[in-house]
């Protein structure tokens, strides 16, 4: 089963502020002192409270790491500086989104690194270990694509239990996957995920009530989830391209792909092309067999236009 999260994973939501009454002169929750509780008392974020009368410091602190596995890296940085309390508690995570970036490396052979399996699994285990959700599917996938399913379920699982879209998604289509299948437990994580948004598991949920697969068979329901994820991937495919003329190596590929599904030989080649130059190996394989379709001049025309590509800015 080819799993994938990109660009669900968890991609991060946005962090907002919690309407909480002023709890001033109650005992807030005590935190471990980490080595980083210096570094900000002198600083704007040791604050114990905005400025507004919200008290962030008194939430207690495995409520603040539930809110904070939920949030993108830009989005951790900022929700660390509401106050002294939130960038003690939410240094792991940070630490975490490190032993990702690492991970990413690895198993892509990006920034310099070769692709190695085995060392991106021990930083997506890493993160994992220190409460990274993303790191936990991650990790789960790579073993899922070596076999050991039922450690991938486990992490899955976790990931799950903490709210993330892609471990419920995940988790949902492994039950539907093992054997002996599970198939009403998988159709309960794909109705959590696709309540919450989740394009693939709409997708893989309207499967299973047009097939009664876990559930009464439903056409009329399998149609309203098969349009909610057919938007869902239109709304996808707008943000992937976004991201692909951004000059982001993921993305690229994949919007390459799509586009040689529908026909698009010429552009998706120039998309597969950039992608390989921005380091995902797998697009180079895909690219060569399109380009063996293709005209000598097609090719020409092709390398020009990648030569001349040029990504947008960020704030475009």
């Amino acid at each position: 089963m080819k799993q994938t999260t990109w660009p669900g994973r968890s991609d991060g939501r946005r962090f907002t502020a919690f309407p909480l009454w002023n709890t001033k002169g109650e005992k807030h929750h005590k935190l471990h002192p980490t080595k980083h509780s210096n570094r900000m008392s002198g600083g704007r974020a040791s604050s114990s409270s905005s400025t507004d009368g919200r008290d962030f410091s008194a939430l207690p602190y495995e409520l603040i790491l539930i809110i904070g596995v939920s949030l993108s890296h830009p989005n951790l940085r900022a929700a660390s500086l509401a106050c002294k309390s939130w960038y003690e508690a939410l240094q792991p995570l940070r630490q975490a989104m490190l032993y990702m970036r690492w991970g990413k490396r690895f198993k892509h052979g990006r920034g310099g690194v070769q692709p190695n399996m085995d060392k991106a699994l021990d930083a997506f285990l890493k993160g994992a270990a220190l409460g990274s959700t993303m790191a936990m599917v991650d990790a789960g996938l790579i073993y899922w694509e070596r076999g050991l399913k039922d450690k991938a379920v486990a992490l899955y699982q976790k990931a799950a239990d903490l709210g993330d879209l892609s471990g419920k998604c995940n988790l949902g289509i492994s039950y539907l996957q093992v054997e002996p299948p599970n198939p009403k437990e998988a159709v309960k994580w794909l109705y959590h995920a696709s309540n919450e948004g989740h394009t693939r598991a709409q997708y893989q949920l309207a499967l299973c009530l047009h097939h009664g697969r876990g559930v009464d068979r439903n056409i009329k329901e399998a149609a309203r989830w098969y349009l909610k994820a057919a938007e869902g991937h239109h709304q996808a495919r707008k943000w992937m391209k976004r991201a692909a003329d951004r000059g982001h190596s993921k993305a690229q590929y994949e919007h390459g792909l799509a586009l040689f599904s529908e026909g698009e030989k010429i552009k998706a080649v120039v998309y597969l092309e950039l992608a390989t130059r921005g380091g995902e190996s797998a697009s180079a394989h895909v690219k060569d067999v399109i380009l063996q379709q293709l005209s000598e001049t097609s090719r020409d025309d092709v390398m020009l236009l990648v030569n001349q590509w040029r990504a947008l800015p960020s704030s475009s």
